[in-house]
């Protein structure tokens, strides 16, 4: 089946989608992959996502207007996809998030933009989105859904305790091996407040730190560091889930308490910080190795200071296992959507937290039909990459 995986992460600078084939054969998932774009927003697009986003207060027209706009903005990154490599079966779009309703402790609900049926016009392919709500109704967490590709890609009956970081906006990890159950949470920000730091002292000219250069050429101020590290959010049990509600620039600003920082200083104490909340959570689990993906990667003065908190656990690129790291999320996505138009469940309760697996998100019928349904069809236990994109050129 031709699938069209896509993700807008909380980091609200693009798109990711990946065209592939998968297909089912015994307790495998195989899959072939075709195409990878990474489509960045336009700068209007991107600034109507930052006002509906908390904790700005916004309208129902904005976000009705928005919704559609993105959809519009996603139905033409699907055509233009078909248009290069043939037509899709099914697309999965996770749609843009603006909200996250955490009440304490316990998940409520999240709010996806892009009006799918937008998507399904400029398509044969059925569009399933609204991809969380189901695994929140079941009481979970509707995250980290990246636990259902980890556990795909890696042993979870491996001798070694192994983690799968991503470090998108909100950093995550999924803990398997070693003879435990398989776990994963939202950790806390990766991306969320070095980008608000970033964006604010340059008066919005710059949205992230490329490269890590201007944490790189500041210097970490430890009682901000300290600051920043101090949030009963991080002593919660997993499984767990949080997002921009929580860590934004009114998180660092509340925390700042009267200091006076140059940007590249301020920019370096929140990197910092954000290395020492992320190291010191993967740190209880005894790691032997660890995957990394996720926009926080390319940031090599972040990846420096996790490396010097975590001595002796390797971090290893995600695309040793066949997957490129800038799309482990799309494919996760476009595996997603496959399992659902096959009816087969695409969550691990121990690591949402859900009383029981479900079949993720709303289908929105394309032209072509969905395949028949079967529902007694077990999951699959791996994900077997046979054809990479490295491969194709």
């Amino acid at each position: 089946m031709r699938v069209i995986g896509m993700l807008s992460g909380t980091s609200y600078d693009g798109v990711d989608a990946l065209v592939c084939d998968l297909d089912l054969d015994g307790d495998a998932l195989v899959c072939d992959l075709v195409a990878h774009r990474a489509a960045a927003y336009p700068e209007e697009l991107r600034r109507s996502i930052a006002a509906v986003l908390p904790p700005a207060e916004t309208t129902i027209e904005a976000v009705c207007r928005l919704d559609v706009e993105l959809g519009g903005f996603f139905g033409a990154l699907v055509a233009g996809l078909e248009a290069a490599h043939g037509p899709a079966e099914v697309v999965c779009s996770h749609g843009q998030t603006v909200y996250y309703w955490v009440d304490a402790t316990t998940t409520r609900g999240t709010l996806q933009l892009g009006q799918p049926a937008f998507i399904a016009e400029r398509t044969a392919a059925s569009v399933v989105s609204d991809v969380r709500n189901r695994d929140i109704a079941a009481g979970g967490n509707g995250a980290p859904l990246a636990s259902l590709l980890d556990l795909l890609l890696l042993p979870a009956d491996g001798p070694e305790v192994v983690g799968s970081l991503n470090l998108g906006g909100i950093a995550n990890v999924t803990v398997l091996g070693g003879g435990r159950t398989p776990i994963a949470y939202d950790i806390g920000p990766a991306n969320a407040l070095i980008d608000a730091a970033v964006d604010w002292v340059t008066g919005g000219r710059a949205h992230f730190d490329r490269d890590g250069a201007l944490a790189a050429s500041g210097a970490p101020d430890a009682g901000l560091v300290a600051a920043l590290c101090d949030d009963p959010y991080f002593d919660v049990p997993p499984p767990k889930g949080t997002g921009k509600e929580l860590f934004n620039l009114d998180y660092l600003t509340s925390r700042l308490a009267g200091r006076s920082l140059a940007p590249a200083d301020l920019v370096a104490s929140v990197t910092e910080a954000t290395a020492a909340v992320v190291a010191g959570s993967l740190a209880t689990h005894g790691l032997d190795a660890l995957y990394a993906a996720g926009g926080g990667v390319r940031n090599p003065t972040l990846m420096a200071a996790l490396a010097h908190r975590l001595p002796g656990v390797p971090i290893r690129p995600v695309d040793e296992l066949g997957v490129p790291e800038a799309a482990k999320e799309a494919l996760l996505f476009a595996v997603v959507g496959f399992l659902t138009a096959h009816g087969i469940p695409a969550t691990v309760p121990s690591c949402t937290g859900a009383s029981r697996p479900t079949v993720l998100g709303s289908v929105t019928p394309g032209a072509a039909p969905l395949p028949a349904r079967h529902p007694a069809r077990p999951a699959p236990r791996r994900l077997v990459v046979r054809s990479r994109l490295d491969a194709r050129g």
